[in-house]
C-alpha cells in the first residue's frame, strides 16, 4: 500500500460533451483517492457543449485539461492523455460516471502486490441498454475467438496500467477497444477484477450497433499489424511466390500440350490465367518489397503523434 500511496497516479479521462458529469466525477475521484498522490488528466475531444468551460471553472490544481483541436475519437484522446501523464501508474476511465472511482484502490493493490502490468475491470450487473450490451457481447466474443486472449470484458474503460506498458501503446482509429490485446502484445501481464457499473448520470451514449462493424475492421487491421507489420514481405511475398509458381506450372503444362501433342493453346482461358498468376505474383512480391522499405523508413524516421494539442491547462491556468 505504501508503494502506491507514494507513487504518483495519473487518472486519464477522455471527455466528449460531458458538461453535466465532469464536476461530480471529479468529486468522486477526490473522495476515492484520499491519501494518494495523483493528477487528473481530462482530454476534451472537441466537445460541442460547455465541457471545457466547466472543467476550467472548477479551478482545481489537480486537474489538467488537454484540449484537442478537433474531434479525433476516443482512441487518440486516450493517447494524448497517456502521453501527457506523469504518473507511475496510469488509470483510464470513462467520463460518464458509469465507472466507479472507488474501485481504483482495490485495482492498484493487484498492480503492485502481484506485479501485474494491466488490471482491467469486468463490469458487474451492467446498467446499459440492449443497444450497448448486444454489440459489446458480440465484440467480446469476436475478440476472444480471433485473438485467443481470454478477456471477458474488453469494453470496460476502467483499467490500471504501469507507466512503461501504457506509454508503449500505439492507439489510433478505434484501437481503444483492443487496449488489453495491445498491452498483451507488449508483454504485459493482465489481471481481470470485478468492478461496479452505474447507469449513465447525464447525457447520451455515443455508441450503437455500428460498433460491431468498426470492431471487425479494426480487428483485421490489428491482426495484420500483429503478424506482419514488421515483416510485410512474409505476407505479400509468400502469396506472390505461390501465384508465380502456380502460373509457371500452368504455362509448363500448356507448353507440353502445345509441343508434345500439337494442340492449339492460344484460345484457351487457362493460358490467360497462367499469365495473370505470374504477373499478379510479381506485383504482390513487389508490394511486399515496397512495404518493407516503408516500414524501415517508419522506424528510422522521426516519430510524430497522430494528433495536435491546442493547449493544456492546469487548474484554471494555461500551461506554458
Amino acid at each position: 500500500m505504501s508503494v502506491v500511496t507514494n507513487s504518483l497516479l495519473s487518472i486519464v479521462v477522455p471527455l466528449y460533451n460531458e458538461q453535466d458529469n465532469v464536476v461530480l466525477l471529479t468529486q468522486k475521484i477526490h473522495e476515492s483517492l484520499k491519501g494518494y498522490r495523483y493528477q487528473i488528466v481530462y482530454i476534451d475531444d472537441f466537445s460541442t457543449d460547455q465541457t471545457r468551460k466547466v472543467v476550467k471553472e472548477m479551478n482545481d490544481e489537480l486537474v489538467h485539461l488537454i484540449e484537442l483541436k478537433k474531434n479525433y475519437g476516443q482512441s487518440l484522446a486516450l493517447a494524448a492523455g497517456i502521453d501527457y501523464a506523469e504518473g507511475e501508474f496510469i488509470i483510464t476511465m470513462d467520463g460518464d460516471l458509469q465507472n466507479d472511482p472507488s474501485d481504483i484502490p482495490h485495482m492498484l493493490e493487484f498492480a503492485v502486490s502481484d506485479e501485474y502490468d494491466v488490471v482491467t475491470g469486468i463490469r458487474q450487473k451492467r446498467k446499459d441498454s440492449l443497444v450497448k450490451k448486444i454489440p459489446s457481447k458480440i465484440a467480446n466474443f469476436l475478440v476472444r475467438r480471433v485473438t485467443k486472449l481470454d478477456i471477458k470484458d474488453n469494453g470496460c474503460a476502467l483499467k490500471v496500467f504501469t507507466k512503461d506498458i501504457a506509454k508503449g501503446l500505439n492507439l489510433y482509429g478505434e484501437m481503444h477497444r483492443f487496449i488489453n490485446l495491445l498491452a498483451y502484445l507488449e508483454g504485459g501481464q493482465i489481471k481481470q477484477v470485478p468492478v461496479k457499473h452505474h447507469a449513465r448520470h447525464a447525457g447520451v451514449s455515443k455508441y450503437g450497433l455500428e460498433r460491431v462493424f468498426k470492431v471487425v475492421a479494426d480487428m483485421m487491421l490489428l491482426l495484420f499489424i500483429r503478424k506482419y507489420f514488421q515483416r510485410p514481405i512474409h505476407l505479400f511475398g509468400i502469396f506472390g511466390v505461390l501465384l508465380i509458381i502456380l502460373g509457371i506450372f500452368i504455362n509448363i503444362y500448356l507448353l507440353i500440350v502445345k509441343l508434345g501433342f500439337g494442340e492449339d493453346i492460344g484460345s484457351r482461358p487457362l493460358l490467360i490465367f497462367g499469365m495473370m498468376f505470374i504477373l499478379g505474383g510479381i506485383q504482390l512480391f513487389t508490394i511486399g518489397i515496397v512495404m518493407e522499405l516503408l516500414i524501415r523508413t517508419y522506424y528510422e524516421s522521426q516519430q510524430k503523434r497522430p494528433y495536435r494539442v491546442k493547449k493544456i491547462s492546469i487548474g484554471a491556468r494555461k500551461a506554458a
